[in-house]
């Protein structure tokens, strides 16, 4: 599984890392900078760009959801005369307007984790195959309970937010696929009218998101065995919830990130599987990718077969199940970040 990882970001690796001026600016724009993921991500990029002297200038959203936020960072970007930059959208659609207006101006724009929509509105995108991570969750689950429990599963969903950005509705349908479910929409997380699905809510991606949306679907639906996250500080918010009112026995909760703190709860028991992603080789290649259209014109690569370069995924769990590939949380421990 270890070379599995390898291999993900060898389509990154073959790019020789060029140096150059310290005056040219790069920019790193995130959702926002108190998630583990994003300032991983953050500390990635300022440690590439010290490495090949360049200016990293980074901006945050105020909270998940601040489309605006971005707008404006993208702005002082372009006034600022930078090269190109990294972008992990809050609104996958909204911001292709000033995405435009960047490359328009000459910027390479990189996305990172969360595609756009159209995904090809920017000029590349490093990502985790965001479907692929969900569905590796929903087949752990689908195997745990086996054949009958399958049947009768209650399941609640902690989504991201209510516009729905790409790693939202991807996390969410590759798990019911994975799940064995039916998919109606796939670019709407609200894509299965099956009845086992008993509740769901927004989380805004946070752990205090993911108590109070489990607390809402709590009032509707109290025979829950599992529960789907968008990322682990969601999941812990929603276990939080599901243990204040005593019902978080036998519940199976599953998520996507990686970050530290989650492979410490598969290790502890408070989540039964996570998709770990890395966030920290996304921010790398991406800086990497920028000085090296700057010095040669070459756009980055995209992983073969796909619309977009693949930073990996890989399911962490301590009760493997065949056919689904997976490493423990002590291995996931060695390779986590936050």
């Amino acid at each position: 599984m270890f070379k599995k990882i390898l291999l993900a970001g060898a389509v990154l690796a073959v790019m020789t890392p060029p140096s150059f001026a310290a005056t040219e600016i790069i920019g790193l724009i995130t959702k926002t900078n108190t998630n583990p993921f994003f300032v991983k991500m953050k500390e990635g990029a300022q440690a590439k760009a010290k490495e090949l002297g360049v200016t990293l200038q980074a901006y945050a959203g105020k909270a998940d959801g601040d489309n605006d936020g971005e707008v404006q960072a993208i702005e002082a970007l372009i006034a600022a005369g930078a090269k190109g930059f990294m972008l992990v959208p809050s609104d996958s659609t909204a911001i292709v307007p000033t995405v435009k207006k960047a490359r328009d101006a000459g910027l390479l724009v990189i996305v990172l984790d969360t595609p756009l929509d159209p995904i090809n509105a920017a000029d590349a995108t490093f990502a985790t195959d965001n479907f692929k991570a969900g569905e590796l969750i929903g087949s752990w689950a689908q195997a745990t309970l086996g054949p009958e429990a399958t049947k009768k599963a209650k399941i609640a969903t902690l989504d991201l937010a209510a516009n729905e950005p790409t790693v939202d509705y991807l996390r969410h349908n590759g798990f019911l696929k994975g799940f064995g479910m039916t998919l109606k929409n796939p670019k709407h997380y609200s894509a299965s009218d099956d009845p086992r699905i008993v509740g769901g809510d927004v989380t805004a991606g946070a752990e205090e998101g993911g108590r109070k949306a489990m607390e809402n679907i709590l009032q509707k639906a109290d025979d829950i065995n599992v529960v789907y996250a968008i990322n682990e500080p969601a999941a812990a918010g929603g276990y939080q919830a599901m243990k204040a009112a005593g019902k978080e026995k036998g519940v199976l909760f599953v998520a996507v990130d990686g970050g530290c703190p989650g492979v410490k709860n598969v290790a502890a028991g408070v989540l039964g599987a996570t998709s770990q992603q890395y966030p920290l080789l996304m921010a790398e290649k991406g800086v990497e990718a920028i000085a090296q259209f700057v010095k040669t014109g070459k756009k980055p690569e995209k992983t073969p077969g796909l619309d977009f370069t693949d930073t990996g995924a890989t399911l962490i769990t301590d009760k493997p199940v065949k056919g689904v590939p997976s490493i423990t949380s002590a291995e996931g421990l060695k390779l986590c970040w936050g």
